[in-house]
């Protein structure tokens, strides 16, 4: 997700081997691969030059664009964009929703935080705070929203509604992606291979548990935290009751950008090339692919994947009873939705 991705690192994408980390899974040998045309979107919609970053709200799905630098609010129901507000920079790292608010961090000469009303669609006053760097995340916890700003690992817990800092907590260096779920604020590390887990009420540092290699985004779903790993192209199960790694299943998609969501008991994630990969989240084996141009980040909602095209700058509704139909899975039900 962001203007400096690189592309997948030719035909060795779709070579990787699965790590060993709990119970070894050989992910790519005879998945059902397809062109990514085979799924014939609802409606596609052109948002500016780049498309990237997704949140998903009860009535509304929001994108990120640079050329403008924006975001963009769609009505699921219409399937049309309804608001665009124009940013003073390139949303970078991430979009959450919270408190009636959109947040999104900025990069640029100064790095910011902008805040958009869900209701009004209206810019609020800048917040003279921003990411770390650009492939960071933001996320919202029942009191705080939560940003990391420096490449030291200074994890910010931020006042909704004053926006000021109440307090910082010192996570391993490198770390830039946090996520809450079931109380805790779950950081990636990208610098390395580990997943750090935060007290959302303390503040405090709970464990670190050991993932693949250059983990970086990461999702919630079926009891679990999973990290999209870079280094390798794999994704790693945490399980959120013990805090330990149940399996590690090769993708087979190494590089820079991608995402990750949870919907409908998969996993889904997207990296360039390899736009949509679904897996299974019950016994943790990769479900079925799709190759080709497009992908690169994507939110479950509202009954479908909403998919960006970076380079097109564009967003695509992808049914997901479509997609799970075309993928032959018997997981859908089997584990709680997170659409």
């Amino acid at each position: 997700m962001s203007a400096m991705r690189a592309t997948l690192r030719g035909a060795a994408a779709f070579a990787i081997c699965t790590i060993t980390l709990g119970m070894n899974l050989d992910a790519t040998a005879g998945v059902r691969t397809a062109p990514i045309g085979e799924l014939t979107p609802t409606a596609t919609l052109r948002l500016g030059k780049t498309a990237d970053w997704v949140a998903i709200t009860p009535d509304a799905v929001w994108v990120g664009s640079t050329g403008p630098n924006a975001v963009h609010r769609i009505d699921p129901q219409t399937n049309r964009i309804v608001a665009t507000v124009n940013l003073p920079g390139a949303p970078c790292a991430g979009l959450t929703a919270g408190f009636g608010s959109l947040w999104v961090p900025l990069c640029g000469k100064t790095k910011l935080l902008a805040k958009v009303n869900l209701n009004s669609n209206e810019l609020a006053p800048l917040l003279r705070i921003g990411p770390a760097a650009a492939e960071g995340g933001i996320t919202t916890s029942p009191d705080s929203v939560w940003l990391v700003l420096d490449e030291h690992g200074s994890l910010a817990r931020i006042d909704p509604v004053t926006g000021a800092i109440r307090q910082t907590v010192r996570i391993p260096a490198g770390s830039y992606n946090p996520f809450y779920s079931e109380g805790r604020i779950w950081v990636t590390r990208a610098a390395g291979s580990e997943l750090t887990s935060i007290d959302a009420a303390g503040g405090t540092l709970e464990a670190s548990v050991r993932t693949g290699p250059g983990p970086r985004f990461l999702t919630a779903g079926a009891g679990a935290v999973w990290t999209l790993n870079q280094g390798d192209g794999s994704l790693t199960r945490i399980d959120m009751a013990t805090g330990r790694v149940t399996f590690t299943t090769a993708l087979g998609t190494p590089g820079h950008g991608g995402d990750i969501s949870f919907g409908d008991g998969v996993v889904w994630t997207t990296m360039p090339k390899v736009p949509l990969t679904a897996i299974d989240a019950a016994a943790g084996t990769l479900l079925c692919r799709w190759i080709g141009p497009g992908g690169d980040s994507l939110g479950i909602g509202h009954g479908a994947v909403w998919l960006t095209d970076y380079h097109r700058g564009t967003i695509s509704r992808i049914e997901l009873g479509d997609a799970l139909t075309h993928c032959g899975s018997t997981s859908r039900g089997t584990a709680a939705s997170g659409g």
